[in-house]
């Protein structure tokens, strides 16, 4: 009987023991980032997080795209051979035409807009069209840019007739050339030597790009993100979302809890990034001339007739969503 006994403690022991190991996970996260860039930054604070919640859950990081190139990352996120990954969304813009919208010149006005933007009934839109896919957001982020010019600043679509353009997407590229501007498609990691070279004349791209490239070199002015700014890229943190819906409740509240943390961070840095690039061109001796509303405006009815018309036109639903996002006040 006592040895019954001392059998039946030391099943139930390794049972549990067992059980508890079945919840313990590792997640894969995915990014083509440097560790010293802003979104890897949002991605360690959640591993972080979870991993002092002490609740068997851990994120491992691959950063600088070590294990899946940038735009193709979406797919294997969807079909669960990732976990985890910090994505552009419009990069699965031929996958889904309505991601293009997260990168559209003119819908966001500035990153308090952005974030009203995150919770509004268009974003859950967005997030219902993932879901579909299933794929989930874990945290929301965008990150702003702007205008240089070689030979003179880029505030009003006056300013771009003319001007050798390099254009951060597909949509933005409408909208200068129905500006007058030509344009040059290039990553950039190019805009400098394309300056240099005197290619470019005038490039479109984010603020944190602006200084790694250190196009503060060969321009003569900054247009950056301020109060108004054109150039606004969705770069949330996704999972799968059946992955996520395997997680136990301890699990969930401890990655939900590290998203809330992580998120206002991204939006404080966000910010923060804009007014350093400002620092970094003025000390280099770059003229600053910051947007004004009623330009951006100007530069929003452009976009209407062209980067909006487009999508409209490609887009099933195309005008529904488009009204749900101009809505956000």
């Amino acid at each position: 009987m006592k040895l019954k006994l001392t059998s039946l403690i030391a099943g139930l022991a390794m049972a549990t023991a067992l059980s508890g190991a079945a919840y313990a996970k590792e997640l894969r996260l995915s990014h083509q980032w440097s560790t010293k860039d802003v979104r890897h930054k949002v991605a360690q604070i959640v591993a972080d997080e979870v991993a002092a919640a002490n609740v068997d859950l851990t994120i491992k990081i691959f950063p600088s795209k070590s294990l899946f190139k940038p735009r193709e990352q979406y797919k294997p996120l969807s079909a669960g051979q990732l976990d985890m990954t910090v994505f552009p969304l419009s990069y699965a813009g031929g996958q889904r035409g309505e991601y293009n919208l997260t990168l559209m010149p003119g819908l966001v006005k500035n990153h308090d807009h952005a974030a009203r933007l995150n919770t509004s009934d268009f974003m859950k839109k967005i997030e219902a069209i993932m879901a579909e896919d299933d794929v989930r957001v874990v945290v929301h982020g965008y990150l702003a840019g702007g205008f240089v010019g070689k030979e003179k600043c880029i505030t009003s679509p006056d300013d771009v007739k003319g001007q050798q353009t390099r254009a951060a997407g597909k949509a933005f590229e409408q909208m200068l050339a129905s500006a007058g501007a030509s344009i040059t498609s290039m990553a950039s990691s190019e805009i400098y030597s394309a300056m240099q070279s005197g290619v470019l004349t005038a490039a479109n791209t984010s603020s944190s790009s602006f200084v790694s490239y250190r196009i503060y070199e060969q321009v003569k002015c900054y247009t950056p993100a301020g109060d108004v700014a054109l150039w606004f890229m969705y770069q949330p943190l996704l999972m799968n979302k059946s992955a996520y819906d395997s997680l136990d409740e301890k699990q969930k509240a401890a990655l939900d809890a590290a998203a809330t943390k992580a998120e206002a961070f991204y939006l404080e840095e966000a910010k923060k990034q804009d007014a350093a690039s400002v620092e970094v061109f003025e000390k280099a001796g770059v003229e600053i001339k910051n947007m004004t509303p009623e330009e951006f405006n100007q530069w929003r009815d452009i976009a209407k007739a062209s980067s909006y018309k487009n999508f409209v036109e490609n887009v099933p639903g195309g005008q529904e969503l488009l009204d749900m996002a101009l809505s956000v006040e």
